[in-house]
Order: C-alpha cells, then sequence, then structure tokens
C-alpha cells in the first residue's frame, strides 16, 4: 500500500508540476502582448480559448493515465500469518469477510467478529432465534470441514467469497497438510487457531491479530482468562463429587476422563469414566448398565436427548445413589449446549453453571449475572430473566 501511494504521488506531482510550468509561461506572455495594444490582446484572447480547451484535454488525458499509473504501481496488500500449527499463510492486510470451518469455529469466531461472516457452518440451534439478530440467523450455511453430519460445500464456500477461512479447535494429525490442499483447491488461504480451555484467551489474542480486531479481543481474552482463573481456584478448595456426565438415547454412553470434551468436567469433579481409550467423539466411550452400576455416582449430569426425563422412573437406574438422592440434572442448551457439544468457548458457562451446581457455597458469584455477561459479550443480545430461567429450568435440580 504504500509503494502504492508513493508511486501515485510521484505521477501527480508531474503532472501538477507541468501545469504550474505551463500557467507561468503564459502568464509571462500575457504581460508582454498588454504593452502592445488592442490587436495583439484580441489576438491572445483567441489564443488562450483554443489554449484552454487544448489545456482541458489534456488534464483529462493526464487523469486517465494517472489512475492507469495507479493500477500499475498498486501491490497486493498483504502480510504472512502464522497459525497455531507453525503454517505461514499469506492473508490480506484487511478482513472483511470470513468463512469458518466448523461450529466449534462458529462460536468462537461469531463472539468476536459476527460482521464479517459470509456464512456458518451449520445451522443454529432452534434456541438462537430467540437470542439472536436474524441477520447472523439468516446467514447461509456452508457446510463444515472436519466430521459433523455434512462436508464443507466448496461450491457455496466459492460464491460466499471469503477472504480466509478459519478452523479452531484441537489440531487433528493431518490437519496441516489438509489445511494446504484446501487453500490450494480453493485459492482460499485456510488457517487454523488451536483453542482449548485453559487457554481461550491465547486462542483470541491470536485471532484478533488475524483480523486485525486487537483491541476488541484482548476484551474477550481477559474474560476467558478470568473465568478459568476463578474456576481453577474454586476446584483447588473443595472436595470434588463423584459424578458421571451421561449422554445416547440410552443413557450408555459416558464423557471418558482425559477427553478433550472433558476438560470442565475433570476440572470440577471427580470424573468416574476412567477407560482406556477415552473417545474424542461428541457421544463419547459406550458403555454397559453394569459397569454404571459399579460406577455408582453421587452425580450425574445428563445431556439433552438423553434420559433425564424418564431415568428417575426407571427401575434399572433405582440403585444408584444419584437417582435415590435426585442429584442428577439436564445440561442447559442454549444456543448450545454449555458443557460443550462442540468443545467451544460456550464452556465457560458450563464452568460457571457446574460450579454454582455442585459448590454453591463455595462458588460466590451469581450464576444469573454471569450468563447475562457472557450472551452480552459472546453472542451480542440481552438475556432476559424469563429467558435464563427457562434455559436452565432442568439444570439446577428438581
Amino acid at each position: 500500500m504504500q509503494a502504492f501511494w508513493a508511486c501515485l504521488c510521484l505521477q501527480s506531482a508531474s503532472f501538477f508540476d507541468g501545469i504550474a510550468g505551463f500557467s507561468f509561461a503564459h502568464r509571462a506572455q500575457g504581460s508582454a502582448v498588454l504593452q502592445e495594444g488592442p490587436p495583439a490582446r484580441r489576438a491572445l484572447e483567441e489564443e488562450r480559448k483554443g489554449e484552454f480547451t487544448m489545456k482541458k484535454r489534456i488534464a483529462i488525458a493526464l487523469v486517465l493515465l494517472l489512475a492507469l499509473a495507479a493500477t500499475a504501481c498498486a501491490e497486493p496488500a498483504t502480510r504472512v500469518f502464522t497459525d497455531s500449527v507453525g503454517r505461514e499463510v499469506v492473508v490480506d492486510q484487511e478482513i472483511t469477510r470470513v468463512a469458518i470451518s466448523g461450529p466449534l469455529a462458529q462460536i468462537v469466531v461469531f463472539a468476536l467478529a459476527p460482521d464479517k461472516l459470509v456464512g456458518i457452518s451449520s445451522e443454529w440451534d432452534a434456541s438462537a432465534e430467540a437470542l439472536l439478530d436474524t441477520t447472523y440467523y439468516q446467514l447461509p450455511v456452508l457446510g463444515q470441514f472436519y466430521g459433523g453430519k455434512g462436508e464443507m460445500n466448496l461450491e457455496e464456500l466459492l460464491k460466499a467469497a471469503p477472504q480466509v477461512v478459519i478452523d479452531v479447535g484441537q489440531p487433528k494429525g493431518d490437519i496441516a497438510a489438509d489445511l494446504d490442499a484446501l487453500s490450494e483447491q480453493t485459492g482460499i488461504p485456510f488457517v487454523h487457531i488451536s483453542a482449548y480451555t485453559e487457554s481461550m484467551d491465547e486462542t483470541y489474542t491470536m485471532l484478533g491479530e488475524l483480523l486485525g480486531m486487537q483491541e476488541e479481543a484482548a476484551v474477550l481474552a481477559d474474560y476467558c482468562e478470568s473465568v478459568y482463573a476463578r474456576t481453577l481456584a474454586l476446584s483447588q478448595r473443595v472436595e470434588k463429587v463423584n459424578l458421571l456426565y451421561i449422554t445416547g438415547e440410552k443413557g450408555l454412553n459416558v464423557i471418558a476422563r482425559g477427553s478433550y470434551h472433558s476438560e470442565v468436567i475433570d476440572l470440577l469433579s471427580n470424573n468416574l469414566a476412567v477407560l482406556e481409550s477415552p473417545s474424542s467423539k461428541g457421544l463419547g466411550n459406550e458403555v454397559d448398565m453394569e459397569q454404571i452400576l459399579a460406577w455408582n455416582p453421587d452425580v450425574i449430569l445428563f445431556s439433552t436427548e438423553s434420559i433425564y426425563e424418564t431415568v428417575g422412573d426407571d427401575p434399572l437406574w433405582q440403585d444408584i445413589t444419584a437417582i435415590k438422592n435426585g442429584t442428577y440434572y439436564e445440561v442447559p442448551v442454549g444456543p448450545y449446549n454449555w458443557m460443550g457439544f462442540p468443545p467451544s468457548v460456550q464452556r465457560l458457562l458450563g464452568m460457571m453453571w457446574m460450579g454454582k451446581l455442585l459448590y454453591p457455597e463455595q462458588a460466590d458469584y451469581d450464576l444469573y449475572e454471569e450468563v447475562v455477561q457472557y450472551f452480552e459479550l459472546f453472542y451480542h443480545c440481552e438475556l432476559s430473566r424469563e429467558q435464563y430461567d427457562a434455559l436452565v429450568a432442568h439444570s439446577i435440580g428438581r
């Protein structure tokens, strides 16, 4: 960009210097003619009319030449961005049009730059319609790159014409090669920014650098760091409860300790689901009823679309301490599962909810006020008390 303006200025200087020289010479000529009398003055006036017309034509031609020179001098305004897997990616200096690779990235990027999104990876949960501005709710669906129910629609992606596609989350094994291949195939830069619960502040710092939104990103980064630090301190001063997070329509899947999805669960509880090969899939590991009875948790968190509504009347579950004591709950959802499905920044909501649910005396904050602040920062909406109560209706005990 600097080279462009330097070139344009040089061209403009030459032009105006020429005009100035032309005017000075003719002013001198006019002074001499005025001393020779009226006939000479009339001749000079006629000459000047012709010269004025010629000067107009020259000026127009020079303006056109300057425009062509500006085009010739302009250099692509780009920079090199190093992503989380060490790839040096050439991106535009100013980015105003962004696509995302999946729902995890959708949640993270939406918080910082909703107006830069040219599409979403998957449709919002139905609850989003009452929460989000319709402009965001009705963005075109472009699909997702990793996992999920639909592949990225490259035709729709190209039609949306983003300047960059952002992938956020845990880096997969071949991610560098995958993103390089997509960049080559589409001509659009793909970048990866890693995201983990304990370092979401770093995620937003890097995202702010990419999008030229450092100040806005710093607000979100500071918030993430603050919530995590408070939750970590809480986890270190309580006696952790024995807990299972159960998923699946039959209630026979668990989120195992040490998996990517269990970060918040492991932080705030004694996650009883210790398995040899923790699954990174959303439903977690499949187990049998005998194993759940053997674990016998004091508290159970059920994902939505599991068996929360029916488990209290199911004879198979009546000997489990959590069911006998009524200490089982359904995870809040809206517009995404608060415990991280997908495992994105909304896990901060899960931290605050889980901390207050399990350790109400030690968690010295007002959950409603905290959730309102989160929705304002990350979903750009005002959450009413009525909406909040609906979100946590099954999540704070019977």
